[in-house]
């Protein structure tokens, strides 16, 4: 065959085509290799704030990444302070979580702090009057995600998301620091029903397996491309 009929048979926009998609897979294959990084440390930077003690909430908050850090807290009045709920499962049991506004004594900001967790099966709540009193808590600070765009809508004053604009609004409370503090003690010990906790920093990685695919697919195109370039300047 000579080099003008080998020229003419050779496929430039299969070429070109499989070029394309080959830099698309790999690229996605990278930035999964990326994200797994990212997820590592994400892990590790979790792990390591839970074992540290509560700290003061201005020296937590200073920090250029206060996620999952415990502080102590006093919310003045929380133990009857005005409170949203939050539709939720815990432990496999269907609830709400209580969320109440905390302007902190020794901080410049208002928080949405979640109190707990309360069981679908208990019909009581406590008590809602206006007080200052001193109240210390010890919380965990978490990031507030954005609520889904399948998120429902709030249903008889129940979320059904995090959504810290309506809560907030919700709350009389304007412009709330984008972080909420998940109680780690209880603000009403006295009612065993109420259960503080922060939500297991559950996180999955399955970055490793998802760029060993993408860059596998790119090795199958490679090969599938040699295959028809073969058969089309052998034919």
């Amino acid at each position: 065959m000579t080099a003008e009929a080998t020229r003419a048979r050779f496929p430039f926009g299969l070429t070109l085509a499989a070029l394309l998609a080959l830099a698309l897979l790999c690229g996605l294959g990278v930035w999964q290799a990326q994200r797994m990084q990212w997820k590592n440390g994400l892990i590790d930077q979790a792990e390591a704030a839970a074992d540290l003690p509560p700290a003061h909430l201005a020296s937590v908050m200073a920090l250029h990444d206060p996620a999952f850090r415990k502080v102590a807290v006093d919310c003045p009045g929380l133990a009857t302070a005005p409170y949203v709920e939050l539709q939720t499962i815990h432990d496999g049991q269907p609830g709400v979580r209580l969320i109440s506004a905390c302007r902190p004594t020794d901080f410049p900001a208002v928080f949405l702090i979640d109190r707990g967790f309360v069981a679908e099966t208990i019909s009581a709540r406590p008590p809602v009057a206006a007080s200052t009193a001193s109240f210390p808590v010890v919380a965990e600070v978490r990031e507030t995600p954005l609520p889904g765009p399948m998120a429902l809508p709030v249903d008889k004053g129940r979320f059904f998301a995090r959504d810290m604009a309506g809560m907030a609004e919700a709350l009389g409370v304007a412009d709330p620091d984008p972080n909420t503090l998940f109680a780690l003690t209880s603000s009403n010990p006295e009612w065993q029903a109420l259960q503080p906790s922060a939500p297991p920093a559950a996180f999955s990685n399955n970055h490793l397996g998802y760029a060993l695919t993408w860059f596998g697919l790119a090795l199958a195109l490679v090969g599938f491309y040699i295959v028809l370039l073969r058969r089309r300047l052998t034919s």
